[in-house]
């Protein structure tokens, strides 16, 4: 049993403690049921669906506007501990629906987000391109004005998860109207508004592909926010959901230092408990430092986020950072514990150290994430 103390931190009230007690039980009970890893998509669809009947995901796409830092991001971390496919589902809804929560239409909210919320239309977010990942300046996909009523897009997505069998897409586009980050839009299109150039399959499998959108025309009404304020749209959302990646590898941390533990105490080496080796001791208390440090850092950027902050992009860049490297360090010594069953294909250890691996990649990779610290660190000097 993952230790649950951290929620008794001021970082919480009494609405996240039963929330997590929420998501726990039901994550208990399902996550682990309706995973196959040799499914991706069939497991997603499942999971959204069940966790949009048990309402869970009315954190994720609030029908308030409202998205909780602090709920998101226990979600995911209860979630990550269970099954890595089931944050997977849980966290595509709130990033492929948080442009519309926060920035779209009434209509276009309402026409959008009560599928995404009850789990029957699964959600894309399309930013990254072939030649256009972290530089998002470099964002070839265009939108061209079709009239006073439409655009038309045209342009490639790579690295999109959901991609292929979301029914709702965010897309941004180069629209024009300044240089570089300052003249991108984004759009709403429907899931048949894709065509999927590729499936991309990676170590942890989950729904990823490459998208094309042949000059599809899209109604204004379909805009999401102003003319050219793509970039902001873009970050606001990723700067409520970057937190919550750090949340995702905190809980495949926790269970890391779970494994790590089980192994530890029921292992016999030289007529004594494994956990008896000082090294074994070390690697134990490391990773338990690790995990209480990603958990400091995330549930500080997401109580920042839900006080109000403008800006918390240097509280959740250091979130995800630590977090993220820490699991991937923690996932390791789990698999070394493990020895030779720590690298059997679809072990817990193996599995765990492939689940944790992309995390220090999407949503800004770690580097990206140094570069940001920096420079904030910089100008606060």
């Amino acid at each position: 049993m993952a230790d649950r103390s951290f929620l008794d931190w001021p970082f919480f009230e009494a609405r996240h403690r039963a929330f997590a007690e929420e998501v726990e039980t039901w994550a208990a009970a399902n996550a682990e049921r309706l995973t196959d890893h040799h499914d991706p998509d069939g497991s997603t669809r499942a999971l959204a669906r069940a966790m949009g009947e048990a309402g869970l995901l009315r954190v994720a796409v609030p029908e308030d506007g409202v998205l909780d830092a602090r709920s998101l991001c226990l979600a995911r971390e209860i979630l990550a501990r269970h099954s890595g496919l089931a944050d997977f589902a849980f966290a595509m809804q709130g990033l492929g629906t948080g442009a519309i929560t926060l920035f779209a239409s009434e209509a276009l909210r309402r026409q959008v987000l009560p599928g995404a919320r009850a789990g029957t239309m699964l959600a894309a977010f399309a930013l990254s391109e072939p030649e256009a990942g972290s530089d998002v300046a470099a964002l070839a996909t265009t939108a061209t004005r079709d009239g006073s009523a439409h655009w038309r897009i045209d342009g490639e997505k790579t690295w999109i998860s959901n991609g292929g069998i979301a029914g709702s897409y965010v897309v941004f586009a180069r629209s024009g109207e300044a240089p570089g980050t300052r003249g991108l839009t984004a759009f709403w299109m429907p899931g048949e508004a894709a065509t999927v150039v590729e499936r991309i399959e990676v170590s942890a499998p989950h729904p990823l592909a490459r998208l094309r959108f042949n000059e599809v025309r899209v109604p204004d009404a379909d805009r999401i926010g102003a003319p050219g304020d793509g970039f902001k749209v873009a970050m606001a959302t990723l700067d409520v959901f970057r937190a919550t990646v750090g949340a995702a590898a905190l809980g495949f941390a926790r269970r890391g230092l779970d494994l790590l533990l089980a192994r530890a105490t029921s292992r016999k080496l030289f007529g004594a408990a494994l956990f008896d080796q000082q090294m074994t001791q070390a690697a134990i208390a490391d990773a338990a430092v690790e995990v209480d440090a990603a958990a400091l850092l995330v549930y500080r950027a997401a109580w920042l986020k839900d006080q109000g902050t403008p800006r918390v992009t240097r509280e959740a860049s250091m979130a995800k950072l630590h977090a993220t490297e820490a699991a991937g360090r923690i996932a390791d010594a789990c698999a070394q514990l493990h020895g030779g069953l720590g690298v059997v294909r679809d072990s817990a250890p193996e599995l765990l150290t492939r689940e944790v691996r992309a995390l220090r990649v999407y949503e800004g990779a770690s580097e990206i994430q140094r570069v940001i610290v920096a420079r904030t660190e910089r100008d606060r000097a």
